[in-house]
């Protein structure tokens, strides 16, 4: 919500805290079918997206997130070639994924279009692959979409969500994680964002379980800096189908052929490496 012209500022109630971008200006706001959206030049932080009053992404920091949902689960699974992405409207994550040229189909499923029409307005660079031919967008619910999939369909599904309200809440649950392993190949990897381990920890404890429940293995959660969410420290969390997951692909993730700005293999390998309280916690499910 925004206390004043001047200044964004969205309260995170179960944290007890506050963050606040200074503005420059509002340059979009509409009412879609499912949420508000609004769009804002800030004085620093570039161009920032919120929905109903929550801060989605920003130029300045959006890149550690998009690579964070994504290289992580590519570059563990083996050979990956068809991913689905449920959510991530802004296409960030889209533009990650089709870097990895093995990957042949890349299909984004999001509920509310105007959330990708203002994307590629407003955020052009995020979308610059939004007419690459191995992609393919699917405006429709995703819950649906993932049960009505075909067994084995996927390598990779990667759950771009926002929080875990409203239409939101059923892609943190059980029956949808046990459509997603139907959905997957043998070795496939499911991907999600898991919101803070300081303020929600609660949250991530609850997707371990339910993971764990539907048969997943190899469950880990991966942290990172995220400035502009709740608390500034972020997650995504990884499973496995397969019993024997393969594990990092090092020598692919050293040498890969593009460029990013946060993700590495050292990276990789440090961020699934938990701070005691969370891994204890985590471990007791």
């Amino acid at each position: 919500m925004a206390l004043n012209e001047n200044w964004f500022t969205e309260i995170c109630a179960e944290g007890g805290s506050a963050f606040s971008l200074e503005l420059k200006d509002k340059i979009h706001e509409e009412r879609t079918p499912f949420q508000l959206l609004e769009i804002y030049e800030t004085r620093h932080f570039g161009t920032l997206m919120t929905l109903d009053g929550l801060i989605m992404l920003t130029d300045r920091d959006n890149f550690i997130y998009h690579e964070m949902i994504t290289h992580p689960a590519l570059f563990s699974h083996p050979d990956p070639k068809r991913v689905l992405i449920i959510g991530g409207g802004d296409c960030g994550s889209l533009r990650e994924v089709l870097k990895h040229g093995g990957v042949e189909l890349a299909e984004q499923v999001e509920i509310d279009e105007q959330v990708t029409r203002a994307a590629e307005k407003y955020f052009p660079e995020l979308c610059e692959s939004n007419n690459d031919p191995r992609a393919r967008f699917r405006f429709t619910d995703g819950i649906r979409w993932v049960a009505a999939a075909d067994p084995a369909s996927y390598d990779v599904i990667i759950i771009d969500s926002t929080d875990p309200i409203g239409p939101a809440a059923g892609l943190f649950s059980e029956p949808f994680y046990g459509a997603c392993r139907r959905a997957l190949t043998a070795e496939g990897i499911l991907m999600a964002q898991s919101e803070s381990p300081l303020f929600h920890l609660n949250i991530l404890k609850r997707m371990h379980a339910a993971m764990r429940e539907t048969g997943f293995h190899d469950i880990t959660t991966l942290h990172f800096p995220q400035c502009s969410y709740p608390s500034g420290w972020w997650s995504t969390t990884m499973a496995c189908k397969h019993a024997t997951p393969q594990g990092l692909r090092q020598t692919a993730a050293r040498q890969r052929p593009f460029s990013t700005r946060y993700y590495n293999a050292a990276v990789h390998a440090a961020a699934a490496v938990l701070p005691q309280s969370i891994a204890e916690a985590l471990a007791k499910q």
